[in-house]
C-alpha cells in the first residue's frame, strides 16, 4: 500500500457512505474520507490528513454530480456540527440512513436479517421540540448558536431549520440582553463569565413553551429585568427558569433550577397520554415520529392482556404507559429515582393503574422479579447511545421472554448487542429504521429478537485467536473492538495491536500474544493513532 501525503490531489469516484454520512473512496488501497460527497459523484480531492490506511480529504471540484444531490437550504450547513445531510435529497438521505442499519446488523452483528423499511418523517423542518444554544463571547459580543464539529469554537446562528423557530428568537434575546447589561458569557478556559447555555422546550400538543438559561451564577438585581425583556421579545413563553450549573465538564444541565416566571415545565401528549415535562426529563424531540417507532414497538412485542411486559431503561414511563393498554400488567424499571418519580405521576395522571415501577438497572431487575416469582413474557430495551452492558443483556436472556424489543438510537451498539444475544439463545426476526432526525445521521431503529425454543440449536464456529481467556472476555471480542474502531474511526487494527493495548490498560493478556516469535524477534508496536482508536473501543464497551 502506497501513504497518502497531505496536499496531494486526486480525481476520485465516490463509492459509498461511511456511518458519519462522508463519501467514501480508495486510492492505492487507501480508503479516503470525503465530506458531503455523494456515491457516484466525482470529485477532484485534496488531502487534509493521511495515515497509513486511511486519510481524510477536502472535496476541492465536483465533475460528475449524482441524483440524490441538492444544493443546501441551510446557510450554516458544514460550519455548525449540527447537521450532515443538507446536500443529500431527502429520499437519498433515508436510503443512506437504512443503508447504515442494514451495514451494521451485517458487519457487526453478523446478521442475515435486515431491516425492511424505514420510516420517514412527515416534517424534516422545524421539527424538533427541544433546542440547546450555545452561549460565548465572539468579538466582544455575547452570541448564541452551535459549536464546530470536534471543537468549542462558536458558530452564532441567526436561524436553525431544524430548531423551533421561538427558541432561536428567545435564546437572541438573552444575548441581547446579556449585551446590553454588560453580562459576559461563561469561559470555559478561565472559569469567568455567567450565561453557558439557553435550552428551549415547546409542547407539540398545547401552547407550554419554556426557556431555561443555564449559568454559572445568578443576574442578581438585574433578574426582573431579564424576566421583563424576554416575555416582551417572547410573549409565547409560559415559563422561565434559571439552572445554576457550577459543573467544570461540559454537561448541560446539572446543579439547581429555580423558576423565575411562570410555570417550571410543559405538559404535551405523546401516544394518547398527557406528560408533565421538566427542563432536565428526557423527552422524545421529534414526538410524530416517536408515536410511530413506539408503535412499531407494540406490534413487534404481540402483547396481549394475559402477558407481564417489563420495560427497562423505562424513563418518565412513555414506553411502559403504551405498553399498559395492550399487557396485562407493566413493569417499568429505571436507574434515575428522579425519573422513577416522575413515571409515577405521569401513570397516575393518566389514571393508567396496571404499571408499577421500580428503581433498579437489568440485574436488580431481574433479581426483584425473581424473587417475586415473576417472569415476564415481553422485555422492552430502550437504552441510551453506548447500548447494554454485557452483564444487562446476560439479566434478560436470564428471565427468558419469548421476546425482546430493542429500541436503538445507534447502530453500531445495537448490532453489538444483537450478537450478543444470538449468544444467549435469541434470534433476530424482524427490525424497522425510523428517522427521528432528518437532516442529521442520526436514526432510531426497534427490532424483534425471539427466543429459541429449546430443540432448536445452531452451530458455532470458533477460531480459538479470537478468544480472549481473562476476566475481559464477556465484554467484547476481538472482532467487536475491531469493528467498532473501524466503524468509528476508518482504522483498521490487528489483534496484536489490540492485545498491546489491553495489557497497557491492566488487562492481562496471553502471552502468545505479547511476546515476539522468536528470542532476537522485533514485534510491531501499535501506532499511537491506532492506540487511541482502540482505548476509544475499550472505554465503549466497558473494559476500561
Amino acid at each position: 500500500m502506497i501513504s497518502l501525503k497531505k496536499n496531494e490531489i486526486y480525481s476520485v469516484t465516490i463509492e459509498d457512505l461511511s456511518s458519519e454520512a462522508n463519501g467514501v473512496c480508495h486510492i492505492n488501497g487507501c480508503a479516503v474520507f470525503v465530506p458531503r460527497a455523494l456515491p457516484g459523484e466525482e470529485w477532484e480531492i485534496k488531502i487534509v490528513k493521511a495515515a497509513s490506511d486511511r486519510a481524510y480529504a477536502r472535496a476541492e471540484r465536483l465533475i460528475k454530480v449524482a441524483p440524490g444531490r441538492v444544493e443546501p437550504a441551510c446557510p450554516y450547513y458544514g460550519k455548525c456540527g449540527g447537521c450532515d445531510t443538507w446536500h443529500m435529497s431527502y429520499e437519498e438521505e433515508l436510503r443512506f440512513k437504512l443503508g447504515r442499519v442494514n451495514d451494521a446488523l451485517r458487519r457487526i452483528g453478523k446478521q442475515s436479517v435486515q431491516a425492511a423499511e424505514i420510516i420517514g418523517s412527515d416534517r424534516i423542518t422545524h421539527y424538533r421540540n427541544k433546542a440547546i444554544f450555545a452561549v460565548a463571547d465572539v468579538n466582544g459580543k455575547a452570541c448564541c448558536g452551535f459549536f464546530r464539529e470536534r471543537s468549542h469554537e462558536l458558530v452564532p446562528v441567526d436561524d436553525c431549520l431544524i430548531q423551533d423557530s421561538l427558541g432561536r428568537r428567545a435564546a437572541g434575546a438573552v444575548t441581547s440582553f446579556m449585551n446590553l447589561h454588560g453580562i459576559r458569557a461563561y469561559d470555559e478556559k478561565s472559569g469567568s463569565g455567567v450565561v453557558r447555555h439557553v435550552f428551549f422546550r415547546r409542547a407539540m400538543q398545547s401552547r407550554d413553551a419554556l426557556l431555561c438559561i443555564v449559568a454559572r451564577k445568578g443576574f442578581g438585581d438585574k433578574t426582573s429585568a431579564l424576566v421583563q425583556a424576554l416575555r416582551e421579545a417572547c410573549p409565547e413563553l409560559t415559563g422561565i427558569v434559571l439552572n445554576i450549573n457550577r459543573s467544570t465538564g461540559n454537561t448541560v444541565l446539572s446543579g439547581d433550577f429555580y423558576t423565575l416566571w411562570g410555570r417550571g415545565s410543559i405538559h404535551d401528549r405523546l401516544c394518547g397520554f398527557d406528560f408533565d415535562i421538566a427542563p432536565q426529563a428526557f423527552f422524545q424531540v421529534n414526538p410524530p415520529q416517536a408515536e410511530k417507532l413506539y408503535a412499531k414497538a407494540l406490534e413487534y412485542a404481540q402483547l396481549t392482556n394475559d402477558l407481564l411486559a417489563l420495560d427497562l431503561y423505562c424513563g418518565a414511563g412513555t414506553i411502559s404507559l403504551c405498553l399498559a393498554g395492550k399487557a396485562g400488567r407493566v413493569i417499568g424499571a429505571e436507574i434515575v429515582p428522579e425519573a422513577v418519580e416522575n413515571a409515577k405521576q405521569n401513570a397516575a395522571a393518566n389514571k393508567v393503574v396496571n404499571v408499577d415501577f421500580i428503581r433498579a438497572d437489568a440485574g436488580q431487575a431481574a433479581m426483584a422479579l425473581h424473587e417475586r416469582g415473576e417472569r415476564p413474557d415481553v422485555i422492552v430495551v430502550d437504552p441510551p447511545r453506548k447500548g447494554l452492558q454485557p452483564n444487562a443483556v446476560e439479566a434478560v436472556a436470564a428471565m427468558a421472554p419469548e421476546r425482546v424489543v430493542y429500541v436503538s438510537c445507534d447502530p453500531a451498539t445495537l448490532s453489538r448487542d444483537v450478537l450478543r444475544f444470538t449468544a444467549c439463545g435469541y434470534r433476530l426476526t424482524e427490525a424497522t429504521a425510523v428517522d427521528m432526525f432528518p437532516r442529521t445521521r442520526h436514526v432510531e431503529t426497534v427490532c424483534l429478537l425471539s427466543k429459541l425454543q429449546a430443540k432448536q440449536h445452531f452451530e458455532i464456529d470458533l477460531n480459538m485467536d479470537e478468544l480472549d481467556l481473562t476476566s475481559a472476555e464477556k465484554k467484547a471480542t476481538y472482532q467487536e473492538i475491531r469493528d467498532y474502531v473501524l466503524e468509528h474511526t476508518g482504522l483498521k487494527v490487528s489483534n496484536l495491536y489490540i492485545a498491546q493495548v489491553k495489557q497497557k490498560c491492566g488487562i492481562i493478556e496471553r502471552e502468545s500474544y505479547n511476546k515476539p516469535k522468536s528470542e532476537d524477534g522485533r514485534q510491531p508496536q501499535c501506532p499511537p493513532e491506532k492506540e487511541k482508536a482502540i482505548k476509544e473501543a475499550l472505554k465503549h464497551f466497558g473494559m476500561i
